[in-house]
């Protein structure tokens, strides 16, 4: 049925024992492919044999939990949002990622992260939708869910292996041009810049690709003018004759100073750094 991992054995199998041995069985699996931390979807019980009627009883006894229509966890362990995700991901199937500076967090770049209450940013498709359980479960963090098609939904995306569990996330290639997309409503365009310094081993051939898949114009001149400035080695390896970037100007913000090179109206702090 899957990869089990060991849990802590603190139910009383005594009571598993009083249940018909098909049941027994049923249950003794659930529990034991049941991943920490994690949340399984009704639906992926059922598929599995572990019947909408058998999940009730189940609940009753206390040996699984509700934590909204549809969704499950083991009594007693914290639901985190990296198991939330994990579960849309490998149980519904979502196109879902983590991106933009929930990803570089994940890979090593937490100094870059504002202080104060964790924002959690999550990208897909224009078109998906998240379950109810996790839109209304009271999460300690901020769930920014972001649908878009400015990238592609594969490119740039990698597997980040956790103690528990592996997710998909993007990579720092990705994610800044993420960070882009959401500035300067959602983002600061000086912190997007000070990101961008610290980049310094993206890989060509990834931000190469990205760059020509990506349908906005603004994150690809902010992108280019910010590697530039920064004086990042891969930036001059990168074939601008194949980047479309558009005709005339952009305003980013209003008013602003223009950089003539990008087309770009850009604020007066960033441009003087």
């Amino acid at each position: 049925m899957c990869n089990s991992f060991s849990f802590v054995a603190y139910y009383k199998y005594s009571d598993i024992s009083s249940m018909t041995t098909n049941n027994r069985i049923k249950l003794k699996s659930t529990l034991a492919c049941h991943t920490q931390g994690t949340v399984d979807l009704a639906s992926w019980l059922e598929q599995h044999g572990i019947s909408y009627g058998l999940q009730k009883h189940y609940r009753k006894s206390g040996w699984m939990e509700s934590v909204g229509t549809g969704a499950l966890k083991r009594p007693g362990e914290e639901v985190t949002w990296q198991g939330a995700l994990y579960t849309l991901q490998t149980q519904a199937k979502l196109p879902l990622h983590a991106g933009a500076l929930t990803a570089l967090a994940l890979q090593g770049f937490a100094h870059y992260v504002p202080l104060g209450k964790q924002t959690v940013y999550l990208f897909s498709p224009i078109k998906t939708l998240l379950p109810a359980w996790f839109r209304n479960y009271d999460w300690p963090q901020l769930i920014l869910h972001e649908k878009t098609s400015f990238l592609p939904n594969e490119t740039g995306i990698t597997d980040l292996k956790l103690p528990l569990f592996s997710l998909c996330i993007s990579s720092p290639e990705r994610a800044i041009l993420e960070c882009l997309y959401l500035s300067p409503d959602t983002l600061n365009l000086v912190e997007c810049y000070q990101i961008m310094e610290g980049l310094t081993t993206l890989r060509p051939q990834m931000v190469q690709d990205l760059l020509e898949q990506c349908r906005s114009i603004k994150v690809k001149r902010l992108f280019l003018y910010m590697a530039e400035k920064a004086g990042h080695e891969w930036y001059k390896r990168l074939d601008h004759t194949k980047l479309d970037l558009g005709k005339g100007a952009r305003s980013v913000i209003k008013g602003g100073v223009y950089v003539e090179k990008y087309s770009l109206n850009l604020p007066e702090e960033l441009v003087k750094l």
